[in-house]
């Protein structure tokens, strides 16, 4: 069954955007639906930190979607909750070594976390959060 909020993200290339959410995440594929011109993705579903994540191509031909523009301040952020403070740093570790880019480096918060930030190589901004102790 899917959490009752999803995020779908439009990212290209797709199988790319895929490959790295499963080294950085260790996500699940639960579904994957290639396009008829057998270049693109029309939907794939990844299983992320115990919730889902949908994803394809850009398809202007179907709709308004677009890829986010390279150093365009993004305006929706995918949040990740972890059980341990040590999964933060190892999950920003793995992006950044496959190509993100920081925003914040692992910090405790004053909230009471440990936080992170970065942009994934296609566009889109993660935060990674976890309780202190």
């Amino acid at each position: 069954m899917r959490p009752p909020v999803s995020p779908y993200l439009t990212v290209s290339p797709a199988m790319a955007a895929i490959a790295f959410y499963t080294a950085v995440f260790d996500a699940k594929q639960q579904a994957l639906m290639p396009a008829l011109d057998g270049m693109r993705i029309m939907h794939c579903e990844l299983i992320i930190n115990g919730g889902s994540l949908m994803l394809a191509d850009a398809f202007p031909e179907f709709g308004n979607t677009r890829i986010p523009i390279p150093g365009e301040p993004v305006t929706v952020s995918v949040s990740l909750e972890f059980a341990e403070a040590a999964q933060v740093d190892a999950t920003f570790e793995r992006a950044i070594n496959l190509g993100g880019k920081g925003e914040t480096n692992p910090t405790n918060s004053f909230w009471g976390t440990r936080l992170a930030t970065f942009r994934d190589p296609f566009g889109h901004r993660w935060i990674l959060n976890a309780p202190l102790g």
